[in-house]
This record gives structure tokens, sequence and C-alpha cells, in this order.
């Protein structure tokens, strides 16, 4: 949920909305199929054209959104090949609650942008 409310906090446009792997929406898109053992998936449907990015791509994805130094980023990151990417990706996914600590509850504002 930390990295839910990052992105929360950065896009300012209210562009990106976010769902569970395990929910009505991920079944509707096919997408509980990437959700992974012990949580850390991360999945983008881009709705407009129905495009699906995972793990390195989809942070690629999610910094093109958000834009500003996360869009440099993102143009940065492109450059390192998708298996080092993901790999980077698989470790920081891994060492999670580790490196993030306890999940907080959703304020009012994320909860209205959650969808199921």
């Amino acid at each position: 949920m930390r990295s839910v409310r990052f992105v929360y906090e950065y896009d300012k446009k209210g562009l990106i909305e976010f769902a569970p792997l395990q929910g009505e929406l991920s079944g509707r898109f096919e997408l509980k199929g990437y959700a992974e053992k012990g949580g850390g998936s991360m999945v983008i449907l881009r709705e407009e054209d129905g495009k699906i990015f995972t793990k390195g791509d989809a942070l690629l994805e999610l910094g093109k959104t958000l834009g500003g130094v996360f869009r440099l980023l993102a143009v940065m990151f492109s450059m390192l090949p998708r298996r080092l990417r993901n790999a980077a990706y698989d470790l920081i996914a891994r060492n999670r609650n580790r490196l993030a600590g306890a999940c907080e509850l959703p304020d009012e504002g994320l909860r209205k942008r959650m969808r199921n």
C-alpha cells in the first residue's frame, strides 16, 4: 500500500486509479494471472488501448504518466535491458516489507481512486 500511497501523492492530475489484482476489474481484464505469490506485483493496464505493463515496464509507464522527474527517470531506466530492470524490480519486491515497513490504511482521497 505504500507504493500506492506514493503514486497517489505524486499523481497531481489524478490520472492513475488503483485496483487489487484479486478484484473484479482485474478479473474482467484477465489480470489475475499476473499476481505473484506473496504479493509485490505491479501491473498497469492502460485502459485507452488495453496494453498491459508488468514489473520494470510498469514502472517505466508509471514514470511517463506521472511526468516531471519521474518521466526523466523512466527515460533513463528505459535504456537498461528489460531483464536487468525486471531483476531489480524483483529484488525490491521481495524485500519490500523490510524496505517500506507496515502498510497504512488509505485516506478518503485515496479510497475514491480505488477500484474493485
